[in-house]
């Protein structure tokens, strides 16, 4: 963990989970004596076995293994940790599963996952540790695959090690601060506290700052942020500029802009169209085409054409009038595309200062532009 992730007011470990709870109180271990991490809250995602068995031997009131963890190490009523704090994997009719053992199980397990990490990346005062140690070997990919779309950069992901012949025992949940006699599976005895268990951070692709506000926003299933995530990040380009609804629709995503913007992104759509160079907002003929383009598309008569001709009577007005459109222009795409998807869609500079000229970097034929006379098939 870094330095910046211990301010979080609210610090989650995230674990998946099967019928081997162990991999809580080891993960904590790691994080708290290795990392002089403490996290506010375990959350557990598991199957409907997977909780009876972490309520039996982490939660139980008199033997629970967590609260004998927190005990030990002094973090008593620091750890928020309680059956509300276990997920279960849920059927199509809303019934908890017991295991995972089909197909469609897989994919409700893979849905419940990428809406708990979809939920709490969407909240701004959390940062999350991420274990992939436990559950099913596809519930630890899911998990990781879920924090590699949703995760920031206050996220962490990690495996717990632990030696042999500690490692599987049913009766070692972490290294004990005195002696503690358990016994291996041919009966001989062993030494908890002598245990070496330690995290395997696991670096991951943040693809998050590519993906748009609308996939990011909270709880949402696996597949269907697995196909957005494709469709953002590496879509077809095309731009279809609508006149009548003044919307740029962006492979597939619409952008809604308000009539002047629309017009100048309107305006170097055409000159893309037309096979015209990279405009120079600073001769006269780029003010006279502009406002041709603005009046087609709010008609004559509107107020705010005549502003617009009566802000632009000289020619030396267009230069910071298009720099101030393009501008917003810019940041409506990025809001609403994301900023990996935006930049293809971005209005481009190029040249020196004193020479700059602006064009949108698609080519023609993927650039299509409807009229407002021109009736939409539904």
């Amino acid at each position: 963990m870094t330095k910046e992730s211990f301010e979080y007011a609210r610090r989650c470990l995230v674990c998946v989970m099967g019928l081997s709870p162990q991999v809580v109180t080891e993960t904590l271990y790691c994080l708290v004596t290795e990392q002089n991490f403490v996290p506010t809250e375990v959350i557990l995602l598991t199957t409907l076995n997977g909780k009876n068995r972490a309520l039996r031997d982490l939660l139980d009131p008199q033997d629970g293994k967590f609260a004998a963890f927190c005990r030990d190490y002094n973090l008593q009523g620091k750890i928020a940790f309680s059956e509300e704090s276990i997920h279960v994997i849920k059927d199509a009719d809303g019934l908890p599963l017991t295991d995972i053992r089909t197909p469609q199980d897989n994919i409700n397990a893979a849905d419940m996952i990428a809406s708990v990490v979809g939920t709490l990346c969407s909240d701004d005062s959390t940062t999350l540790h991420v274990s992939i140690a436990g559950g099913r070997k596809t519930m630890g990919f899911f998990l990781g695959y879920a924090l590699s779309i949703f995760g920031r950069q206050q996220d962490r992901m990690s495996h717990v090690l632990v030696s042999e012949p500690y490692e599987n025992n049913k009766d070692f949940f972490y290294p004990t601060q005195t002696p503690r006699e358990i016994y291996h599976a041919d009966g001989s005895p062993l030494d908890a506290s002598k245990a070496k268990v330690s995290l395997a951070e696991i670096p991951f692709i943040k693809l998050r700052a590519g993906l748009s506000p609308e996939l990011l926003s909270g709880a949402c299933r696996y597949s269907y942020a697995v196909e957005r995530a494709q469709k953002e990040l590496a879509p077809g380009l095309s731009l279809l500029l609508d006149i009548g609804s003044r919307t740029a629709v962006c492979a597939g995503q619409s952008v809604k802009l308000p009539p002047v913007l629309f017009s100048v992104y309107l305006w170097l759509a055409q000159r893309t169209l037309q096979g015209k160079d990279a405009a120079r907002p600073g001769e006269n003929v780029c003010a006279d085409e502009m406002l041709r383009v603005y009046r087609e598309v709010v008609g004559r008569g509107s107020a705010d054409y005549d502003n617009a001709c009566a802000a632009l009577k000289r020619e030396e007005d267009f230069l910071p009038y298009f720099q101030e459109k393009r501008s917003l222009i810019n940041r409506v795409l990025k809001a609403q595309l994301g900023g990996y998807k935006s930049e293809n869609y971005k209005i481009k500079s190029q040249g020196k200062r004193l020479n700059l000229s602006y064009s949108l970097s698609l080519k023609p034929d993927e650039i299509q532009i409807l009229a407002k006379n021109k009736f939409k098939k539904s």
